[in-house]
């Protein structure tokens, strides 16, 4: 049996993706998240073999949640696979889900064999990408310049707070670091992006699709 957990911040994709797989006797959903946080902690209280993640979600987007999915899931000795099921396929969003660690990237007008199928793949240790994925892979792999900036999942995530508004104290709380290591990641973040100010780092990662 392959256990399931189907992370969408819509129910009524959440439900649409529940019946389509507990209509297969091999397949077994295990959970729900609304978004990426929850998904984070279901996964590792439900111990999914396969996670279905959505990328455009509140609190944490499905690039970081994968990225922090897996690296709890090392740290407990254990085998889970992330297959990305979204709307988009933009070259930054392909890469970003990638380089989190995803084994999979389908789109959800993919037909219902085809995302069952690829559950099962992916729960088998193989890739799965969708047509026109693995183009949009290549293509931002070769990208040169500025565009090849790629931000860690909690220097994205600095980034995102900054552009709220928010100040370093503030970041520091939301997201239980020290004060100086929300610094350390602004640093960071700056000399990727090329810039001295938190207002030009917003402005050039909104540039290079980064937010």
């Amino acid at each position: 049996m392959i256990r399931v957990l189907v992370a969408d911040d819509h129910p009524l994709v959440r439900r649409g993706i529940r019946a389509l797989l507990d209509d297969e006797p091999d397949l077994d959903v295990v959970g729900e998240a609304e978004d990426g946080q929850v998904a984070v902690e279901l996964a590792a209280s439900a111990s999914p073999d396969v996670v279905l993640m959505d990328l455009r979600m509140p609190v944490l987007g499905g690039a970081d949640a994968t990225a922090r999915i897996l690296a709890d899931a090392a740290a407990a000795v254990r085998t889970v696979r992330v297959l990305v099921l979204t709307t988009f396929e933009s070259d930054t969003d392909v890469l970003s889900a990638i380089e989190a660690g995803a084994s999979g990237y389908l789109l959800k007008a993919a037909p219902h064999d085809e995302v069952v199928a690829a559950v099962r793949a992916v729960a088998a240790g193989r890739t799965v990408l969708a047509p026109g994925i693995a183009e949009a892979l290549v293509r931002g792999t070769q990208r040169g310049g500025e565009e090849r900036v790629r931000l860690s999942g909690r220097e994205a995530e600095v980034l995102r707070l900054v552009a709220g508004g928010s100040s370093n104290a503030q970041i520091a709380g939301a997201l239980f670091i020290a004060e100086s290591t929300v610094k350390t990641h602004l640093v960071h973040v700056f000399e990727k992006l090329g810039v001295d100010d938190r207002t030009r780092a917003v402005t050039r990662a909104q540039e290079l699709g980064i937010l």
